[in-house]
């Protein structure tokens, strides 16, 4: 049967986005900072599969919450398995955790991961369908310092890749079971009183997840949350001795942070701590999250592990390149793209072409950093190529230095060249680097 051609050419879904060869550079910084921060505060890279069972995500997340109701992809394959993109990251590592029997390891068991995320969502400012994040999760310490810790971490992963001066940390904390079952008590009666106020979204929270509704970014909501009683205010003994350490082990780092009494995390599984590190305009207005975080005491627990307490943030990588591109603008920022490849090679007619085919694999390695423009025909046009890479040498072969077993090595920054033996090539430029480093 024939191919029938596109009428139109077919585009990426909505919500889906190339990442474009000159957005790869702050990719990279990103990347590079990720790799820093986990070895500076000793976590180890674990990979979870993209694909995971959607019991797992049901189960830790909520039903109540707009993850599981709206924006899961999930499906069921073949082989009858209910099944989902994983919508973030935490679940999956401490499903890992427990499946690998990281319980044995020594406490606190530190993982970190960076991958991409599936979330059906209405896609706006440094949020996509599939969008990247970088993680990190610490288990089997219930001590307020690695609340502190934590939070440090993402801290130094902002100033890593640079966008740390205009942000705030936000803190607040949401206590245990004991401390919300008379709290939700009390919002839910607030909210019965409000409920004309509330957006259509916040009606139902109010019925099946009360503690969402704090969360709303709708503005109606938010001025008619403001009068809401706050969670902080009933806590227990123990969940208010152990925010007041988390703050002051921050104060004894230094981290400013503003307490937010309004500040929940999405998700079922957090208790106690909740934390959020916010980028800001140049009025000092709260823009978006950039990190988001807290403490999870029960996930492991309710996974079917040993009861084993957690902490640690997600941060979404499109938000940092937003924010890394608005530094770069306003010239705050340097974003290099590091040494061009000193070497590239020129290559015209058949034997030339053939000749510099090995010797680029010769170069290489010999560790040589090497560019070529084979597919260009014209000498002219290679050279001027070769002038827009940034190589110091040029290495052209043609038909003669192919016959001949040499190479014309021409040096791009003074315009002079010389012929040189291709037996004595790899030695020759080994040594003119050296001079020109």
């Amino acid at each position: 049967m024939a191919t029938r051609k596109f009428r139109t050419p077919p585009q990426s879904l909505r919500g889906m986005r190339d990442i474009l060869p000159q957005d790869q550079i702050y990719w990279e910084k990103v990347r590079q900072a990720f790799k820093k921060n986990a070895a500076d505060f000793g976590f180890d890279r674990i990979d979870t599969p993209i694909l995971e069972p959607l019991v797992l995500f049901d189960r830790t997340i909520g039903q109540g919450t707009d993850i599981v109701e709206k924006e899961m992809y999930s499906f069921i394959t073949r082989g009858k398995e209910h099944v989902a993109l994983r919508p973030e990251f935490t679940a999956s590592i401490a499903r890992s955790y427990i499946e690998n029997g990281m319980n044995r390891l020594t406490k606190p068991v530190k993982l970190c991961s960076m991958g991409p995320l599936f979330r059906y969502e209405r896609p706006q400012q440094g949020r996509y369908r599939q969008h990247h994040q970088v993680d990190f999760e610490a288990f089997g310490r219930a001590d307020p310092l690695m609340d502190a810790q934590i939070i440090l971490v993402a801290q130094q992963l902002l100033k890593k890749i640079g966008i740390h001066k205009r942000t705030r940390v936000l803190i607040n904390s949401i206590g245990c079971l004991e401390c919300r079952k008379p709290y939700l008590k009390s919002l839910g009666n607030f909210l019965k009183k409000e409920k004309v106020s509330l957006c259509p979204d916040c009606k139902k929270r109010s019925q099946k997840n009360p503690l969402r509704t704090l969360d709303c970014k709708v503005e109606n909501c938010k001025k008619a949350l403001k009068k809401a009683p706050k969670l902080v205010d009933a806590l227990c003994e123990k969940c208010s001795g152990h925010f007041k350490q988390v703050l002051g082990y921050l104060d004894e780092l230094g981290l400013k942070y503003d307490i937010d009494t309004s500040l929940v995390r999405g998700l079922d599984y957090y208790n106690r701590t909740v934390f959020e590190i916010v980028a800001r305009d140049l009025k000092g207005n709260n823009k978006y999250a950039l990190v988001g975080g807290g403490r999870y005491d029960g996930l492991i627990k309710l996974l079917g592990g040993k009861d084993t307490s957690g902490i640690g943030f997600g941060s979404g990588v499109e938000r940092f390149i937003t924010e890394l591109k608005q530094n770069a603008k306003e010239k705050k920022i340097q974003i290099s793209a590091g040494q061009p490849k000193p070497v590239h090679l020129v290559a015209f007619g058949e034997m030339g072409k053939k000749r510099s085919i090995k010797l680029l694999v010769d170069l290489l390695n010999a560790s040589i950093k090497t560019t070529e423009s084979f597919g260009r025909d014209s000498i002219k046009a290679q050279l001027k190529a070769a002038d827009r890479s940034g190589a110091k040498f040029a290495l052209i072969i043609g038909q003669k230095e192919a016959l001949d077993q040499t190479v014309i090595v021409r040096n791009m920054e003074v315009g002079s060249q010389e012929i040189v033996p291709l037996e004595k090539l790899i030695k020759h430029l080994k040594k003119m680097l050296k001079k020109k480093n």
